[in-house]
């Protein structure tokens, strides 16, 4: 299998535990505080809908409107996010060998770290796939500097010695684990 092939299984898996991760999450945890500044558990949640869609136009040559804030999730978020979620995968599919592995590896990044904030938000006791969160890690290590966090990210925080995968990514993303 090539590294392309490799980076669209990992992104394939990620999806699927996000979705897992969304499928726990009860209305009554929606205003419950998050590990992102700003946003409560609704509001990440939006975040973390609108990002199949906005990758799967990226994918297809797009240029997608990364500034819009999320619209705060109320309902259904669950099936919405899997459809997308496999709008995404066949997009990938669908570019064959023209695809750019750097640009899956950024989206393993993205939801690696907001599965993360999901979990640790809404409280969940869940073991999640140490690949994901290691390649995510990977990518963001090389292309995310000091000089281009913007507001989207903040600084790095140290992890613990035994931070597993998920907590090291968090940290660099700039999550106090």
């Amino acid at each position: 299998m090539s590294s392309r092939n490799d980076s669209v299984a990992t992104l394939s898996r990620a999806l699927d535990q996000t979705g897992d991760v969304l499928a726990a999450i009860h209305r009554d945890q929606l205003s419950d505080p998050t590990p992102c500044p700003d946003w409560d558990v609704a509001h990440l949640i939006g975040h973390v809908l609108g990002a199949p869609g906005r990758f799967t136009e990226a994918v297809q040559g797009g240029d997608p409107d990364w500034s819009a804030p999320p619209e705060p999730a109320t309902s259904n978020w669950t099936a919405k996010f899997r459809s997308d979620a496999d709008d995404l995968i066949h997009a990938w599919h669908q570019q064959g060998d023209q695809a750019d592995e750097g640009a899956a590896d950024w989206q393993i990044a993205e939801f690696a770290v907001h599965t993360w904030d999901l979990v640790r938000a809404t409280g969940q006791n869940r073991q999640l796939d140490p690949e994901v969160a290691e390649r995510g890690y990977a990518f963001m290590s090389k292309a995310l500097t000091s000089e281009n966090r913007g507001k989207a990210f903040e600084p790095e925080v140290e992890a613990p010695s035994d931070a597993d995968p998920y907590d090291r990514i968090a940290a660099f993303a700039g999550r106090k684990v």
